[in-house]
């Protein structure tokens, strides 16, 4: 007996056509993800194969420029990364590791560089420990994951790099004469030099995490084996971030001396680490609300450099923020954003969409001409400050709540100190503007 076989042809059409298109979706989705899968494949093949610095430069430039594609490659190595399924070269995990930091893909960013440190710790490569280890401590950092990052920090301080096999180990140095000479050492550890460096970093991200006392303990370890006037100032960093301003200020001050007069210094490095001080004692003295000698450093470093537009507006800024010399303060103000606006136009690589004016510098002309009751023009000059996406800051948008509250826009004045506390930072200054801005949307019932 011959059984009845169901065929295509035996079927009703109204039954036959959608199962051939289902059948033909189903079977194109599977050729596309083969097809992805091949791709991705290949573009694996071809970063394992990267070797030397220009060809993986040119490989990471491929990366970044092509993001969507990019960002599948990422996440599809991860995942066979993960699982072992893949092994990746140095230049490979490297490529892929910076390319997934640049998209901030910090899970993704982390595979691929601890491929990277493995392989730098088991060839005792400086080079290799330094720039893997580097690369993920720096987006970790730059991502305010402060906890991972000393994680990471004190990883590389416990790396055991010597094998224990006997060698010559000999190690370039610099003569006073500026000549490159060797010394002879016992062992090898290919991440000595590198230490100092992470060690700060880690006491950088401890204090960041409010872990005051062990931070400075460290920081005070560090000077027992250098008490050069760099190490110093690192200290006076350090203090600044925990908020012990008027001992960051001494320090500062010394530093400041101590750098004018190391004759180890060549004239033009000496003029630029002392400006890089007296500016930073500055924001210590704002901080101390010292305006006196905030203003007294601002005013040295304008006499050397007065076309500089930062310490124009700078000085311009916080006069006006304390009711001090208001004219004087909009014309060091206007005269910072037109310095600003020629250094700009002057480039010649210039994209017409970067042809903006500092949004920072907005915004102090704009509080300026609120504190001299000009409130229709400050308006108009902050609405025009926040339009710079590069200087979203709570203290443009409460400045300009402000501004409408005098206008009698009361709506509008909510609205920019709400939108003010989405782009909170860290820091002293941010956390009290924060709540500056939250009592006057209480205080407006809102």
């Amino acid at each position: 007996m011959v059984r009845n076989q169901l065929s295509l042809r035996t079927l009703p059409v109204w039954i036959v056509f959608p199962a051939l298109i289902m059948m033909a979706a189903v079977d194109a989705q599977t050729r596309a993800a083969q097809e992805s899968k091949s791709d991705i494949a290949k573009a694996i093949e071809e970063l394992n194969r990267v070797t030397g610095s220009a060809p993986l430069q040119g490989a990471l430039n491929g990366l970044l420029k092509d993001k969507d594609q990019s960002k599948e490659l990422i996440e599809a190595s991860a995942d066979l990364a993960k699982k072992k399924k893949v092994q990746f070269s140095y230049n490979a995990a490297l490529a892929l590791g910076l390319s997934a930091s640049d998209q901030k893909d910090i899970p993704s960013a982390e595979v691929f560089f601890r491929i990277c440190m493995d392989q730098a710790a088991k060839l005792q490569s400086p080079d290799k420990i330094l720039q893997s280890y580097s690369g993920l401590i720096e987006i970790l950092y730059d991502n305010k994951k402060y906890a991972e990052t000393a994680k990471v920090c004190r990883e590389l301080l416990d790396l055991k790099t010597d094998d224990g096999t006997p060698r010559i180990v000999m190690v370039p140095f610099n003569t006073k004469f500026g000549e490159v000479d060797f010394n002879e050492q016992e062992s090898f550890d290919a991440a000595k030099r590198i230490r100092p460096g992470v060690h700060k970093m880690l006491i950088q991200a401890l204090a960041k995490q409010g872990k005051s006392k062990e931070a400075l303990k460290l920081t005070e370890n560090l000077l027992k084996t250098s008490d050069h006037w760099l190490d110093r100032a690192f200290k006076g960093a350090i203090l600044r971030e925990v908020g012990q301003f008027d001992e960051a200020a001494k320090i500062y001050e010394d530093v400041i001396d101590s750098a004018a007069k190391d004759k180890d210094l060549d004239p033009e490095d000496r003029e630029a680490y002392t400006e890089r001080y007296r500016y930073l004692l500055s924001n210590i003295y704002i901080d101390l609300d010292r305006i006196d000698k905030a203003s007294e450093h601002l005013l040295e470093l304008l006499n050397k450099k007065p076309d500089d537009p930062g310490y124009n507006n700078d000085l311009g800024y916080i006069w006006a923020d304390h009711d001090i010399k208001l004219e004087e303060a909009e014309k060091l103000i206007r005269k910072a954003i037109d310095l600003d606006r020629k250094r700009r136009q002057g480039n010649p690589k210039l994209d017409p969409e970067d042809d903006i004016d500092n949004g920072a510098y907005l915004d102090s002309l704009g509080w300026v001409l609120y504190k001299q009751k000009k409130f229709k023009e400050a308006k108009e000059m902050l609405l025009e400050a926040i339009k710079d996406k590069r200087t979203q800051h709570i203290e443009i948008y409460d400045h300009l709540g402000d501004v409408c509250l005098m206008l009698g826009e009361r709506e509008a004045a909510v609205n920019a100190w709400r939108k003010g506390l989405e782009v909170v930072g860290e820091g002293k200054r941010e956390l009290e503007r924060k709540t500056s801005v939250e009592r006057k949307l209480e205080k407006a019932g809102k």
